[in-house]
């Protein structure tokens, strides 16, 4: 991994040097545009409006306008702004893990200690563990003053940005106003499908189902040219669509928990049989 950035994490007098580096990546598979009729690799320019020519990259500036006016901003000015030259990490205060809603949630980043020692990096590692709290925290990163989550992973502290609050929009939707009745049968029954469900997660038991059928639609294309009939290679794996809207909600219920029981008792009976 390559640092994105460095700085310093500071609480009171206590400062502690990191570099941090995406916690994240991409794994879909990578595609161009291209022109149908002769495959020809789609390219775009920038080009100005006024003078029709096309524009550096070196040569662009950003603008703001508010209908009536425009301001230039240049990467002069961008530079200027005092937050954005900061590298601290400031911490703002500590709050319980649970009251940290996931949809505030962003992009993670993990901090390595960047110094000769990591006894600062460790002790608020362990402090965060010990007192079951989060770090709240500001920092600028890529012309943009963040707040961020600052959490322990395993042995490595974790940047999570959060969403400012007014970003996160209000929901009301005026089906749910209507009184609804579920009776404790249902509400029984229900609770069954769950439990018949229950399991301790993990993220590698799931895999990204549309991006192993691409890949294998990419090898099949290689293989086999322009001459492969793509709906003939998912055929065999094809799946009846379900969905709609379940009218007897009861049968649906009792059909999923027996459903999901057998399935179950096949797979406790095949790992017993291995």
């Amino acid at each position: 991994m390559r640092a994105i950035w460095k700085g310093a994490l500071t609480f009171g007098l206590v400062n502690v040097p990191v570099k941090v580096y995406s916690a994240v990546e991409d794994h879909d598979v990578s595609l161009h545009q291209v022109h149908g009729v002769d495959g020809g690799r789609i390219r775009y320019q920038r080009i100005c409006e006024i003078d029709g020519e096309v524009v550096p990259y070196a040569d662009i500036d950003r603008a703001y306008t508010d209908g009536e006016q425009t301001v230039v901003l240049t990467k002069t000015d961008f530079a200027a702004l005092p937050a954005e030259r900061s590298r601290e990490i400031d911490v703002v205060e500590f709050v319980p893990n649970d009251q940290l809603d996931p949809l505030l949630f962003d992009s993670a980043y993990y901090l390595e200690p960047d110094s000769a020692s990591p006894k600062a990096y460790v002790l608020l590692r362990q402090t965060l563990e010990r007192t079951d709290r989060t770090a709240i925290v500001r920092f600028s990163l890529r012309q943009k003053t963040r707040l961020a989550a600052l959490r322990v992973r395993g042995d490595v502290l974790v940047l999570q940005t959060l969403r400012w609050s007014d970003e996160v929009r209000e929901v009301a939707f005026p089906s749910l106003d209507e009184p609804v009745r579920i009776s404790s049968q249902e509400l029984d029954l229900s609770a069954s499908l769950v439990e018949s469900y229950a399991s301790d997660f993990d993220p590698t038991e799931y895999t990204d189902d549309y991006q192993r059928e691409l890949r294998v639609l990419i090898d099949a294309k290689i293989a086999e040219g322009d001459t492969l009939d793509p709906s003939a290679t998912f055929a065999a794996s094809a799946e009846p669509e379900t969905g709609g809207e379940v009218i007897d909600l009861m049968a649906a219920l009792r059909a999923s928990v027996e459903r999901s029981r057998a399935a179950k008792g096949t797979g406790d009976d095949e790992a017993q049989a291995g």
